[in-house]
């Protein structure tokens, strides 16, 4: 597609990286590093200049605002009897690590291994372990597994509550163990989750591996952009046409154009480009460059299902928020110390656990929070009360991502589908019973629990009963991945090959979370920062 005549030029240059989020930050920061090679970053959202967007309960605020979220929806999911779910993304620089949990998690070895055992050699375990250290500043220290020094500072978390040690000693009278680390290859048992914080403050990959830069002559970061399509010429990549305060702009590319517009908005792109479903990107009435079937499929997620208890004589972040001293001591506690609810990630303790024996390996993780509340973005209930949610890891249901129109402002036709296939809802009500299992361990009993959310009605052994549950409490855990996946050429779905280069398109990567051909076992966000240090490396490597 070539492009628009009268179209401003806003210059030649190596490498056009679009998308400024997680992956493109390390881009960013990876390919500028070579001064003799100019590079071009469009970013969508604008930069980082709200409060929100550092202080770390701020995603509170931030999620759900569009000064900050795309707002996406999903449309109606039959496995969630109906509901349509809102789907944050991040929309400044940094992407959605200015919004997220803040939780460090590789994932397991054996996901790596099983990318490995695909046919895409460089992406097992012992191959992305090098490219997780490059850039990791541990608070645990160097070792065969962590690093320091690196631009994606990990700590500790800064608070800690009462109810989440009996938690954690329950889960462990259940047979899950309590672990050091969950980032060693093997994540089973529990823990307090790691975080990218630094000091008490929100550690962005905005923050970490593009500002500091921004300086390089031979980087140009562009915000409030609008990427309309790639330029495809010939079979080839050549440049973006984008607009930018109403003027419509082209970039040419004398190298490679980069989409990092994550697992919604690379495929979005491409399909715009020309480059998708020939039948589907005639239906909007867009010339095809490449037939390219997988653009869009293979959306999966991870579908967390909440659990609630009320709880009696521990204290739990729903009462001190509703107390006028208990928030204001909350405020002078992260100003003078910068510690305390402020600093929470939006879980603290994590645990991974199998959900029937038979597994060979943890196939389910759950997040505990000190709080609860109906559903995201409404207050906090006023009685005493922790939240256990619990997502399937490995998930079969797959689903699409499609234009709903072509302009490229209008949100695409988002379906996960979720709990599509019998093994997922399986999965769903076992992993229902491994919560309760948990709570009705002696550790508990001293603080009563009694189940708010799905409720007692719902029995262990009502299975359609325990999967209708699953459908009316799950919702997105924000871990949308798959969308152009990697996968050899004779995979009739495959998009991108092992070193992440379009196939059937010369000079256009993909480098973010929608590469992954299925999803890793655990939070998503740094996976894709490593996906982004490794294809930063290949990319370099090829331009030699």
């Amino acid at each position: 597609m070539s492009a628009s005549t009268g179209a401003e030029s806003a210059g030649e240059f190596d490498y056009i990286v679009v998308g400024a989020g997680s992956a493109g930050c390390v881009l960013g920061n990876r390919l500028s590093a070579d001064p003799g090679k100019r590079v071009l970053l469009l970013e969508a959202g604008g930069r980082d200049n709200w409060i929100w967007f550092h202080i770390p309960v701020g995603y509170l605020f931030a999620i759900g605002n569009p000064r900050s979220d795309w707002m996406f929806k999903t449309e109606p999911e039959s496995g969630l009897n109906g509901r349509a779910l809102n789907y944050p993304r991040g929309k400044t620089i940094g992407g959605s690590s200015a919004i997220n949990a803040m939780i460090y998690m590789r994932g397991q070895a054996a996901d790596y291994d099983h990318w490995r055992q695909l046919g895409l050699p460089g992406w097992g375990w012992e191959d992305v372990l090098p490219f997780f250290k490059k850039h990791e500043d541990s608070f645990l220290g160097a070792s065969e597994f962590h690093n320091v020094g690196g631009e994606w500072r990990v700590e500790f978390p800064r608070v800690r509550w009462e109810i989440l040690e009996r938690v954690r000693e329950a889960a462990a009278e259940a047979g899950i163990p309590p672990v050091d680390d969950f980032n060693c290859g093997d994540n089973e048992g529990s823990c307090y989750f790691h975080v990218n914080q630094r000091r008490g403050l929100r550690w962005s990959a905005a923050r970490g591996f593009l500002k500091p830069v921004l300086h390089r002559q031979n980087l140009r970061l562009e915000t409030g952009v609008m990427v309309e399509r790639v330029l495809i010429e010939n079979r080839r990549a050549v440049g973006v046409v984008y607009r930018q305060d109403g003027a419509e702009k082209v970039a040419r590319a004398r190298g490679e154009v980069i989409l990092s517009a994550g697992a919604i908005g690379s495929p979005h792109i491409l399909m715009l480009s020309g480059v998708g479903p020939a039948a589907h990107l005639a239906e909007h009435g867009i010339p095809v460059a490449l037939d390219k079937p997988g653009i869009g499929e293979n959306l999966h997620d991870h579908l967390q299902l909440r659990l609630i208890y009320r709880v009696d004589g521990v204290p739990t972040l729903n009462e001190r928020y509703h107390s006028l001293f208990g928030r204001a001591w909350m405020g002078i506690e992260y100003a003078l110390f910068r510690t305390g609810p402020l600093t929470m990630a939006p879980s603290q303790l994590g645990f991974f656990t199998r959900s029937d024996p038979k597994r060979e390996r943890a196939n389910i993780e759950f997040h505990v929070q000190p709080l609860s509340l109906d559903k995201f973005g409404d207050p906090l209930h006023t009685f005493p009360a922790f939240t256990m949610s619990v997502c399937n890891l490995q998930p079969t249901s797959r689903g699409t991502l499609r234009l709903k129109s072509r302009a490229p402002g209008a949100a695409p036709a988002i379906r996960p589908n979720y709990l599509a296939t019998d093994e997922d809802k399986r999965v769903a009500a076992d992993s229902i019973r491994v919560a309760r299992g948990v709570i009705t361990k002696p550790a508990m009993a001293p603080y009563h629990p009694e189940e708010i959310l799905p409720g007692s009605k719902v029995r262990n052994d009502d299975e359609a009963a325990l999967v209708k549950a699953a459908g009316d409490v799950g919702t997105t855990i924000f871990h949308p991945v798959g969308t152009a996946k990697m996968g050899r050429d004779t995979d009739p779905l495959a998009v991108v090959d092992a070193r992440l280069r379009l196939i059937g398109i010369d000079g256009l990567r993909v480098v973010d979370a929608s590469v992954m051909p299925a999803i890793t076992s655990g939070n998503t966000n740094s996976p894709t920062i490593m996906i982004a240090e490794k294809g930063a490396a290949m990319i370099r490597e090829d331009a030699r």
